[in-house]
């Protein structure tokens, strides 16, 4: 009989983004820190890199959110694991948004060195001040900017600029008539 060397079994390195709800509290956050550590480690995947990015500005708003709390995660493991994160991504109602990235294939489980300071989750702190939004109103300069707010140009200002842009292309056009009855007679 032929003797076989026993292959390691390859597995693949994602990286997945969360954004956490900028009003979620300690206690949420420490919720979703743990439950991605339960289902990564019942799924038989290795946690290898926690990085909290903090509170940073959306691209857009999501459910009525201008900011959100970004927490970055690396691991190896399976495609159940992928699936199995991301469905208790959906259910947890204070992350807003994920994504998950495939970064490498075959990743030798046995060659990962993992630091435990580099996969602690840490804890989130509350907003240093109040962070207020504007409203639709103050965006478009029809109500009282926010304390510290940029001032929008003030819309009489901006009209009277267009009247006057208004009144020469009616000057121009009385010169351009009168020429033209000129040319009839």
């Amino acid at each position: 009989m032929e003797t076989q060397a026993k292959e390691t079994p390859k597995v693949r390195e994602y990286e997945s983004i969360y954004v956490l709800s900028p009003t979620t509290s300690k206690e949420a956050s420490d919720k979703v820190a743990a439950r991605v550590t339960e289902v990564l480690g019942r799924e038989g995947s290795t946690l290898t890199l926690v990085e909290n990015w903090g509170r940073r500005q959306l691209a857009y708003p999501v459910a009525k959110h201008r900011r959100g709390v970004y927490v970055y995660l690396k691991y190896t493991g399976g495609g159940a694991a992928v699936a199995e994160l991301e469905r208790n991504f959906r259910m947890l109602d204070e992350v807003l948004k994920f994504q998950t990235v495939k970064v490498r294939d075959d990743v030798d489980p046995g060659s990962l060195k993992v630091d435990e300071a580099a996969i602690k989750f840490e804890s989130l702190e509350p907003p240093a001040e109040e962070e207020l939004e504007e409203t639709l109103e103050q965006q478009l300069g029809l109500a009282e900017p926010l304390p510290g707010a940029a001032a929008p140009v003030a819309p009489a200002a901006a009209a009277a600029a267009v009247s006057d842009d208004e009144a020469g292309d009616d000057e121009a056009e009385g010169a351009e008539a009168t020429s033209e009855q000129e040319e009839e007679e």
